[in-house]
């Protein structure tokens, strides 16, 4: 076993991780790493499987951990919104491919083509263009996401959205508080 061990993946490099020699098998990522009193010091993540090494287990310290823990205990639980009362932003929004993405080096989120005049994002200043990459400081990954995340707010509610706007063609992300509304078929 040993400290700060780094390990490449698919996605990059994954570094300050815990090397051990405890048993990790799938379906193990995400449970605890204890020491010898009991104590939780990581939450294992990673297998490293090659036919000359054999039980070599990664887990993330519980020290790089815990931020990401206590921001998701301290996290407001909401429940849906009934029917009629469930916001809306007076956009039309589409995926991104993932062509689209790295061919024009856009950020992941929300394609906004269309903005409804005077509606709740046309007020808040999001353009046809913009993409939604986070609401309420949650990734926002496709329309479905984004959809299943606005049933649980209620029209009136002020929430922030950040955008990634096309800027000399760079993408810069802004910020923009919206309140929202209601579906015009509800009013």
């Amino acid at each position: 076993s040993a400290l700060n061990r780094a390990v490449s993946t698919d996605n990059g490099t994954v570094s300050e991780l815990i090397q051990t020699d405890a048993a990790i098998n799938p379906g193990n990522s995400g449970g605890a790493l204890l020491n010898m009193k009991g104590e939780l010091i990581g939450i294992n993540s990673a297998k490293y499987a090659d036919k000359a090494v054999e039980g070599m287990g990664y887990a993330i310290p519980i020290s790089k951990a815990q931020p990401i823990l206590e921001e998701l205990m301290n996290r407001k639980t909401r429940e849906k919104v009934e029917k009629g009362k469930a916001a809306y932003l007076g956009v039309t929004p589409a995926d991104l491919t993932a062509t689209a993405i790295q061919m024009y080096n856009m950020p992941a989120g929300v394609f906004i083509t269309e903005v409804l005049r005077n509606g709740a994002a046309d007020q808040a200043g999001i353009r046809t263009g913009d993409i939604i990459v986070k609401m309420d400081g949650q990734k926002v990954s496709g329309t479905e996401d984004l959809a299943d995340k606005l049933q649980y707010y209620k029209a009136g509610e002020k929430v922030d959205l950040v955008i990634s706007r096309a800027d000399s063609g760079e993408y810069k992300e802004q910020t923009l508080q919206v309140i929202l509304d209601s579906r015009p078929s509800d009013k």
